[in-house]
C-alpha cells in the first residue's frame, strides 16, 4: 500500500555567498537514508573501473545520484565516523585513533542524530559505531532513539560478546545484547528495513553503517567463490564477496523505499569510512586506508535527492568532506543549527541547486591527519588539500589535476605553494588542538550505567588485543580514565576474558590501583589446582571525582604480568 507524500512546500533560502536567491519546492520533511561501508574504497564499486567486482544496485545507484567526485574523509574508522556526525574535524573532537580511549566522542558534543530527533524525526542506527561503548557515549546516548549495534571497531574485536563471528551473533539493542539469526550485513538490513516500515508515516533518519567489509573477512562461500574461480587470490575474494552482500542489501532497501512509496521523498546517502583495505583496484591512486595519500582519504559520495529539485544525476568535482555533511542536512531539512559550535563543515547546498559551480564558491583548504600515538602533531601522516594541491607530511607537494596519482613531488619546485599551504595548515593546527588533550572519561557509579564494564579496547596503554583470538596470550597494560559520580562502595571484578566466556582467570597475584591508592590480593589460586577461577573482587571505598584505574594480574606459575583485560565496576551503596 503507497503511503500518501507528505504536503508540498515552497521555501526560500539565501545561498551562503552566492548573492542569489533560490526558491524551489521540496516535499515537506524528507527521510534521510545514510549507508556507510566500512574499508570499502573508492574502486571497490564496479562503476568506477574496477572490472572484477559485481556492484550492479551501487552502480544503479550512482547513475541516479548527484556524485561528489573529490569528497575525503578521515583514513581510519572511528576519526571519520565523529567529523560525519558533528561536522567538526575529528582532531578538534578527541578522536585520532580507534582504540585506547581515543575513539570516545565527548559528551559535550552535538550529533546529526541529535538534531533530527529535536526536530521531531525517528532516529535508527543500525551496525558500527565505533564511537563508545559506555554510558553516554553510546548510539542511543547520543540522539538515536533506536540502536542495534555491535561494539567496538568491528565484529569479534575484544570489547564484542564473546564469540561474535559475524555470523549468529549476539548484538546491542539500546544497550541490551540480543541474540540473533543470519550474517550480520543481513541482520542490520533486515532490521534497518523493519524500522523504515514501522516509522513509514513519519519523517525518519536512518543510519546504517556496515562492519563490512572490514576484517575478518568471513562471508559464505557463496560469495566469494565466484571471485576465485575468475583467479582472484581468496583474502581480495573474500573482500569483494562482503561488497557484493552489502550491494544486495542495499538493493533490498531501496526496494523496500519504493514499495512503500517513501523513495520520492527520501535523502539516499552512499558512502564509506575511508580508504580501500583490500588490495585490488584502485582508481590509479596512491595510498589506502590509514594513509595520508588519495587513496587512503578519497571515496565515493552519492546522493540521491527527491523530485529533482536539485537537477540531474551528476558528478561535482569540487572538493568536499565529511565535516560537510551535517550543515548540508541542517539545511536541507531544516534542523535547528548547533548553538555556540564551531561547525567546520560547510553546507554543499549551493553546489547541489546548481548545475555549475557558483562563481563565488571560494577554494578551500582541509586538514586530515593519521595521527595513532599520543598527542596529534603537524605534518606526522598528515595532509593538507585544496581543489588543486595536497600537501603531504609538510615536505611533499603533488599538483591533483596533472598528477592524480601522486607519483611526482614537485615540492622544490613549487616552494611558494609549499609555503603558503604551511601556513594555512598550521593555522587549522592551532585552532583545532585546543582542548585536545581532554579525555572521554567513563562514569562510574552513575544511576544510569550500573554496573559498568571497562575494557582494554578503551585503556590508554601499551597495546590492545584487537580480536577475541588474541585475548589469551596477549600481555599488556593501562589505565582507564573515569569518573567516579558518587562517594561510597565500589566493586571491582577483574577479570581477563568477558564474563559470559565463562573462561578461567590465570593470575596468582592481582592489584587494583585507582589513582595513587593500591589494593592487592596474593596467592589467589594457590588452593585452586584446576584453576577455575574466573575473576579477582575487590570491594573498596572511592571519593567522587576524575580518576584513573589500572590493574596488574600477575600469573607467577607461567612468568606472565599484565592488565586486567575486563573490569566490571559496580557501586554497592
Amino acid at each position: 500500500m503507497k503511503t500518501t507524500l507528505p504536503i508540498l512546500f515552497l521555501f526560500v533560502t539565501l545561498l551562503h555567498g552566492n548573492g542569489f536567491l533560490s526558491i524551489f519546492a521540496v516535499e515537506s520533511r524528507p527521510n534521510v537514508v545514510l549507508v556507510i561501508t566500512d574499508d570499502q574504497g573508492y574502486g571497490d564499486i564496479a562503476a568506477h573501473g574496477n572490472r572484477i567486482i559485481q556492484t550492479p544496485k551501487l552502480d544503479k545507484l550512482r547513475d541516479e545520484s548527484i556524485r561528489f567526485t573529490q569528497f575525503h574523509v578521515d583514513p581510519t574508522c572511528a576519526p571519520t565516523r565523529s567529523a560525519l556526525l558533528t561536522g567538526r574535524y575529528s582532531t578538534r573532537v578527541g578522536i585520532w585513533h580507534t582504540i585506547l580511549g581515543r575513539s570516545i566522542l565527548r559528551k559535550n558534543e552535538i550529533l546529526l542524530p541529535q538534531l533530527f530527533s529535536n526536530a521531531g524525526y525517528q532516529t535508527g542506527m543500525f551496525g558500527k559505531w565505533h564511537l563508545g561503548d559506555n554510558y553516554p557515549y553510546r548510539p542511543h546516548d547520543r540522539g538515536f532513539r533506536e540502536a542495534f549495534y555491535h561494539l567496538g571497531g568491528g565484529v569479534s574485536q575484544s570489547p564484542e560478546f564473546w564469540g561474535n563471528d559475524y555470523f549468529d551473533d549476539t548484538y546491542y539493542r539500546n544497550g541490551i545484547p540480543e541474540k540473533t539469526s543470519g550474517y550480520c550485513t543481513d541482520v542490520w538490513f533486515s532490521n534497518a528495513i523493519d524500522f523504515i516500515k514501522r516509522h513509514r508515516d513519519n519523517p525518519f533518519f536512518l543510519y546504517l553503517a556496515t562492519n563490512a567489509p572490514h576484517q575478518p573477512l568471513n562471508i559464505d562461500e557463496k560469495y566469494w567463490k565466484p571471485y576465485v574461480e575468475k583467479g582472484i587470490a581468496e583474502p581480495l575474494a573474500r573482500f569483494y564477496g562482503m561488497i557484493t552482500n552489502i550491494d544486495e542489501n542495499i538493493e533490498r532497501l531501496d526496494q523496500t523505499l519504493q514499495e512503500l512509496g517513501l523513495a520520492d521523498n527520501t535523502i539516499f546517502i552512499f558512502m564509506t569510512d575511508n580508504g580501500s583495505a583490500g588490495n585490488g583496484f584502485n582508481a590509479g591512486m596512491r595510498g589506502r586506508k590509514g594513509t595520508p595519500y588519495d587513496g587512503g582519504h578519497r571515496v565515493p559520495f552519492f546522493i540521491r535527492l527527491p523530485n529533482g529539485n536539485f537537477g540531474q544525476p551528476r558528478n561535482i568535482n569540487t572538493l568536499a568532506a565529511h565535516i560537510d555533511l551535517l550543515p548540508t542536512l541542517t539545511e536541507i531539512c531544516h534542523l535547528q543549527k548547533p548553538e555556540n559550535i564551531v561547525l567546520d563543515g560547510k553546507s554543499l547546498l549551493p553546489l547541489l541547486v546548481s548545475e555549475k559551480q557558483p562563481e563565488n564558491w571560494s577554494d578551500r583548504g582541509l586538514g586530515i591527519e593519521v595521527n595513532r600515538n599520543g598527542i596529534p602533531q603537524p605534518w606526522v601522516n598528515s595532509v593538507f588539500l585544496t581543489q588543486r594541491w595536497r600537501l603531504v607530511n609538510g615536505t611533499e607537494l603533488y599538483d591533483i589535476e596533472t598528477d592524480p596519482g601522486q607519483n611526482h613531488n614537485i615540492a622544490a619546485q613549487r616552494s611558494e605553494i609549499v609555503t603558503e599551504l604551511r601556513r594555512q595548515s598550521m593555522e587549522r593546527w592551532a585552532d583545532i588542538l585546543q582542548g585536545a588533550r581532554e579525555w572521554s572519561r567513563i562514569p562510574i557509579g552513575s544511576p544510569n550505567a550500573n554496573p559498568v564494564r571497562l575494557c582494554v579496547h578503551d585503556w590508554n596503554g601499551t597495546g590492545v588485543p584487537a580480536y577475541h583470538n588474541r585475548v589469551a596470550d596477549f600481555i599488556a597494560n593501562g589505565r582507564w580514565a573515569v569518573d567516579i559520580e558518587r562517594n561510597g562502595k565500589y566493586r571491582f571484578r577483574l577479570r581477563h576474558f568477558p564474563e559470559e566466556s565463562g573462561l578461567p582467570l590465570h593470575a596468582t597475584n592481582a592489584a587494583l590501583i585507582v589513582n595513587n591508592q593500591r589494593w592487592e590480593k596474593n596467592e589467589v589460586n594457590t588452593n585452586n589446582p584446576q584453576n577455575e577461577v574466573q575473576e579477582i573482587v575487590f570491594d573498596v571505598a572511592l571519593q567522587a571525582g576524575p580518576a584513573w584505574i589500572e590493574t596488574e594480574l600477575d600469573d607467577q606459575q607461567h612468568g606472565i604480568y599484565r592488565g586486567a583485560f575486563y573490569v566490571y565496576v559496580e557501586f554497592l551503596e
